[in-house]
């Protein structure tokens, strides 16, 4: 008799930025699935691109990155789960790790400071992100299931003395140049806020990668 096999599941892995991917496995060791890791750039229409270009068929799609928490429960490095997008439900992954779910507001811009995020916080959701509504579009035209997970990398307490939405180009596109010359304005709050970013974002960012190997989508 011929020996039956089941046909891997494919699962497309969006992300903003690099670094976010960095520690998730490109080759998960179980369940049978295959990923495909991608990132084309901070906010929806360069997420929205990045899943557009990936033209073969998967099984799923899986939103990935940092977000800044909303409510004063969550710290950093604390595993966020989608259970819906500016009001819209999504599916909600199978874990046995510590996380928290509930659902995102999803904006084309860095939430700066604490009260945008207290506003943010009045729709119910418990995190803000910026790619997660364009990457649930392309899924559902796919008709394809669509999951969410972040990393938390600023509390609902913390403002940025930088103005991070004046560093983004055109495309939308976050330029370390422009990051650089605004932080050698304010060497004395800005150089501080830059290494607490950076050191934030890692934590975050591992945090990401050691939940999303042993989770099940």
């Amino acid at each position: 008799m011929p020996t039956l096999t089941s046909k891997a599941r494919t699962i497309l892995v969006v992300a903003a930025e690099n670094f976010e991917l960095k520690y998730i496995p490109a080759k998960p060791a179980k369940n049978g699935q295959q990923w495909i890791l991608v990132a084309n750039g901070p906010g929806p229409t360069l997420a929205g691109e990045a899943v557009d270009r990936i033209t073969q068929q998967v099984d799923a799609i899986l939103n990935v990155g940092l977000c800044g928490a909303l409510v004063p429960e969550l710290g950093i490095g604390d595993i966020v789960l989608g259970s819906s997008v500016n009001g819209v439900t999504i599916d909600v992954p199978k874990t046995t790790r510590k996380s928290v779910v509930g659902p995102l507001a999803s904006i084309d811009r860095v939430a700066q400071t604490v009260e945008e995020k207290a506003q943010l916080r009045e729709t119910g959701a418990i995190a803000v992100e910026m790619e997660a509504a364009a990457v649930l579009d392309r899924a559902r035209r796919r008709d394809v299931p669509f999951y969410c997970v972040r990393a938390v990398s600023d509390t609902a307490f913390e403002g940025f003395e930088l103005d991070l939405n004046a560093t983004r180009d055109k495309a939308g596109r976050f330029r370390v140049g422009r990051i650089l010359a605004q932080a050698a304005c304010k060497p004395l709050s800005g150089v501080p806020e830059l290494l607490r970013l950076r050191r934030n974002s890692e934590l975050a960012s591992k945090a990401l990668g050691e939940f999303i190997g042993n989770c099940s989508f």
